[in-house]
């Protein structure tokens, strides 16, 4: 018997205490036992609500309802069109047949966007040329060209070629969809331009990366109100 609930015992045998009292003592000490063993179980075991994650709970959870595509139109004196790495080394069937998909989209907006005098920017990987970018999407003469890894403001000249340009809006198209374009759309909301992201001139490896992509960008806490989702036809110049 442990030592507290003897000495209670005999404390009521020796009437120093009511039998009322005797018995709040014991269920104290009891409840206080009880309380330390849980608590040693949940220390060494873990309890069931912090054993869960995002990992074990992978298979329940369900994809909130899509975000709205927004028609847009266009002022092309204040816009620019970045078309984001469009070249044989990361669009190709192999690795992103979503990307090859999505070139005539491309090819039909950036046309629309050079007829109305709408400024046009390139970018192209650390490990490619200008020569790797696909031909219906090449750069014409005096079209600016950025190279570096997924944000395309890293280490280059684009913040000032837009704001040389007065510009106030981009528009992000290209591959990846989780890399220049989710990156280079949500730094140029961070300098304050207004970001929008035709879902289908974005492309990834696979639908999950392109629907993740575009969640984030409208729920991203800081910089969604600056983001609009639509499609090449929606854009109107």
């Amino acid at each position: 018997m442990p030592e507290k609930i003897r000495e209670q015992i005999q404390d009521y045998q020796g009437a120093k205490i009511t039998r009322r009292e005797f018995k709040e003592e014991i269920m104290a000490a009891l409840l206080w036992k009880i309380i330390f063993v849980i608590g040693l179980l949940v220390f060494f075991t873990g309890s069931p609500a912090s054993a869960e994650t995002i990992i074990d709970e992978w298979a329940t959870i369900k994809a909130p309802p899509p975000p709205a595509l927004k028609p847009v139109t266009i002022d092309p004196k204040v816009t620019a069109l970045l078309v984001l790495d469009i070249v044989k080394q990361t669009c190709n069937a192999q690795r992103r047949p979503r990307c090859v998909a999505s070139v005539p989209k491309i090819q039909n907006l950036l046309s629309e966007a050079r007829a109305k005098g709408v400024p046009v920017i390139h970018s192209i990987i650390a490990t490619s040329t200008p020569a790797d970018i696909w031909k219906e999407v090449a750069p014409r003469e005096g079209e600016p060209i950025v190279q570096t890894s997924a944000d395309k403001f890293f280490k280059t000249d684009l913040e000032k070629i837009l704001k040389d340009k007065g510009i106030k809006t981009v528009i992000a198209v290209g591959t990846a969809a989780h890399g220049a374009v989710l990156f280079t759309g949500t730094e140029a909301a961070k300098r304050g331009f207004q970001v929008i992201v035709p879902v289908d001139g974005m492309s990834a490896e696979n639908t999950y990366i392109e629907q993740y992509t575009a969640y984030h960008l409208v729920s991203n806490p800081s910089y969604a109100k600056q983001v609009t989702l639509t499609r090449i036809d929606m854009v109107k110049f």
